[in-house]
């Protein structure tokens, strides 16, 4: 059994609560770590606000040292970073391996926008009262941040909180998912040996009830939260004055026109379905094909999806492993099930076996099915047809969702028509909307979420911008 202390502010701690991690695919706990009592949160607390100051005034090129020594750590420790991160979270070792190589880009990214925090003069003559008046606009850190991450990318959406965090000069507090811990106390090794402040960053896995105090607590300035529709969104009822940031849910839908090449989609679309068994808020899930080549793009995704892999996320060659945990592979056997049901037909796939649910495809699924209108977070895609490309945006639009969409076309028109009719936060083109680069705008609408991450721009969401009129 490991052991994993938490991080409260510089020091390693242990508590008398105790959280045992536990090994998906094995079904055991293999590595024991601690929730944060109410005096440690108040440490941290503390110590983050003493700090504010310091992290403030930090100049860039020691927050640019610290980013850049976080992240060839990152890349010095792939292995042993992708191995806790496979072990707690169920990952194909592949995919984790992607997953470290990613935050170790991420806090590159960062350390190089450390370095570029905007400012500009603004000319106030405009108008009689600004003659010989001109502005200077710099932009300050918001004080301390509280975030809040997901199990399904347990080091590279923490990075997405913590790298921004300290380029913007903000102390923060994690609190991570309390099925993978792990991969941000390994990353809070590495913090620790930085020249950062006691208190610039803290690693505080919780129960929930103590957990919400970070929303309610006024004393951070900054919420931001990566996870579910409804758990976001009521947090930012109950955050107060605090910014607020929500990366949440999503139902990423393809369009596929007339004259792409079916296999290269196909092959792309296997991927963009079922890696990580689904579990990913840009997950491909429903699949809008022209009627033309409906059957054949049917036809060869099914046959695909039934040759993946499934087995231990340690094999390098496992293309889908477990779920999370067994109510999440329970759930999703339920929705398909009442999909069924209802008249949807199953392609492949529609089994649960133990903690994996197999990839599945259905088609003839009604729009008000949980498995086309909500987000399944599981290996579970959808087919449909249509007619008009028109008529494939209009059915896209129609989710309560607006995270990313895909379009494989060859026509201009389509892609112009796509960019600017599409209610989503990302248009990709001729590749899976699972596709994110880390230094790009991401975020979404409707449902799902508020703001952008993109190091750029969560810098700029835990920044506010002053005047100064001279």
């Amino acid at each position: 059994m490991l052991e994993y202390p938490i991080y409260i502010a510089g020091n390693f701690e242990k508590s008398a609560k105790v959280l045992d991690v536990y090994n998906p695919f094995k079904g055991y706990a293999f590595a024991r770590t601690y929730q944060a009592s109410d005096e440690q949160y108040e440490t941290a607390i503390s110590k983050a606000l003493d700090c504010r100051k310091i992290m403030a005034e930090m100049p860039s090129f020691e927050k640019y040292q610290a980013l850049h020594f976080i992240s060839d750590s990152i890349a010095n420790n792939r292995q042993v970073l992708a191995e806790t991160l496979c072990y707690e979270s169920g990952k194909p070792i592949r995919y984790a391996l992607a997953e470290v190589d990613r935050a170790a880009q991420t806090f590159l990214v960062a350390a190089e926008e450390a370095k570029r925090i905007p400012k500009e003069y603004i000319s106030l003559d405009w108008t009689p009262a600004g003659n010989k008046k001109e502005g200077l606009v710099k932009y300050f850190p918001c004080g301390v941040v509280a975030g809040i991450t997901p199990f399904n990318f347990p080091i590279n959406l923490v990075a997405h909180k913590v790298a921004p965090a300290i380029a913007a000069g903000c102390p923060i507090i994690l609190k991570p998912a309390s099925s993978t811990p792990l991969s941000s106390l390994e990353l809070a090794k590495i913090v620790a040996k930085t020249n950062l402040p006691p208190g610039a960053f803290s690693v505080l896995p919780m129960d929930r009830k103590t957990g919400n105090k970070m929303v309610l607590d006024e004393r951070f300035n900054v919420l931001s939260f990566t996870g579910s529709a409804d758990v976001g969104w009521e947090m930012k009822k109950n955050a107060g004055k605090k910014r607020v940031l929500l990366e949440l849910g999503g139902n990423a839908a393809v369009i596929v026109c007339p004259g792409i090449n079916i296999e290269e989609v196909v092959k792309k679309s296997l991927v963009g379905g079922f890696s990580y068994s689904g579990q990913i808020c840009i997950h491909a899930q429903r699949f809008f094909i022209h009627k033309n080549i409906f059957n054949e793009f049917a036809n060869a995704f099914a046959e695909g999806a039934k040759n993946l892999k499934y087995g231990d996320p340690k094999d390098p060659d496992t293309d889908v492993s477990v779920m999370i945990d067994q109510a999440n592979a329970d759930r999703v056997e339920a929705w398909v099930n009442e999909a069924v049901e209802g008249g949807a037909k199953v392609l492949c796939g529609g089994k649960k076996e133990n903690g994996f649910y197999l990839p599945t495809v259905l088609t003839e699924v009604k729009q008000e099915m949980k498995v086309c209108a909500e987000e399944v977070f599981g290996p579970v895609v959808i087919l449909d047809s249509f007619s008009t490309f028109e008529e494939a945006v209009e059915k896209v639009n129609s989710s309560k969702f607006g995270l990313q969409a895909a379009v494989y076309t060859n026509s201009v028109t389509e892609v112009e028509y796509a960019f600017n009719n599409l209610y989503v936060g990302g248009v990709i083109l001729n590749d899976m909307p699972t596709f994110r680069a880390d230094h790009m705008p991401y975020g979404g609408v409707k449902d799902s979420g508020l703001g952008r991450e993109g190091i750029r721009y969560a810098i700029m969401e835990m920044m506010e911008p002053r005047i100064l009129v001279k």
